[in-house]
């Protein structure tokens, strides 16, 4: 007969056990979900800065205002540059669809043109304004555009991670995967490494910070560095104030045009 400290032992044992089980089971692409899905409130205002930092340090700073407004099967964001001179009343505008086979809406507004431009497919893979970010990057990507595989999990910076592996279903996709780090419980890709379309690293983006603004999970500090360019770009988000009820009529192409 099994003392009650055998039996107790046992138990746990099987807990570890299931737990670990339980673990396993979730998919890449359930992962990718729960980052894809994760809430961030109904409507977001915030100040961007954003550094562009080359191999010897250098920086060229831009300031922006930032808006975002989630609509349910829907987010838009609109971006206007503030400063220095050479971007100032420059407008940058996605709409991102729930939809799977419908690609996001982008447009953008140069005023030396006077013109508001929509980025077509082809242009989707171009650098955003000098920055590391295409104007894919910018965007959200559906988790069904991807097949995505839990490779393992890690501990970065003592929180742990699942790591997924994420391949285009396109076959001109720019690139030729991903891999992200997707903290657990809070579901922020903590890390993501680009691979170009030889399958050599092309570039990494890193959270450095995240805060808790009202019941939410708010990136604040990341960086993209090309490895191949040795260039890196650093989006700094102050100011958050989020659920004001920000007016639709802020993300329409009269709005960039006429700026804040």
């Amino acid at each position: 007969m099994l003392s009650k400290m055998k039996i107790t032992f046992v138990i746990l044992v099987l807990l570890i056990i299931s737990i670990k089980v339980m673990a396993q089971d979730i998919t890449g692409l359930q992962i990718i979900q729960n980052v894809y899905n994760r809430p961030s409130g109904e409507d977001q205002e915030g100040d961007l800065t954003m550094s562009l930092i080359n191999s010897r340090g250098e920086q060229r700073v831009r300031e922006i205002k930032q808006f975002l407004k989630d609509y349910g099967n829907m987010e838009k964001k609109i971006m206007f540059f503030l400063s220095p001179a050479d971007v100032l009343n420059t407008s940058f505008m996605n709409w991102s669809y729930d939809e799977e086979s419908k690609d996001d809406d982008q447009w953008i507004y140069l005023p030396a043109l006077k013109k508001v431009k929509r980025i077509s497919g082809d242009s989707k893979s171009d650098y955003f304004m000098g920055s590391d970010f295409t104007y894919d990057d910018l965007g959200d990507r559906h988790p069904n555009d991807d097949e995505h595989r839990l490779l393992r999990e890690e501990t970065i910076d003592q929180e742990p991670c699942y790591v997924v592996e994420s391949l285009p279903r396109e076959d001109d996709y720019m690139y030729s995967k991903t891999i992200t780090w997707v903290i657990k419980d809070i579901w922020i890709g903590r890390k993501k490494e680009f691979y170009d379309e030889d399958g050599d690293l092309l570039k990494i983006l890193t959270v450095k910070e995240v805060k808790q603004i009202k019941d939410y999970q708010i990136i604040t500090l990341s960086e993209m560095h090309n490895v191949q360019k040795d260039h890196t770009t650093r989006m700094h988000l102050q100011n958050v104030k989020l659920d004001i009820g920000i007016d639709d009529n802020k993300f329409t192409e009269r709005i960039m045009k006429r700026g804040l």
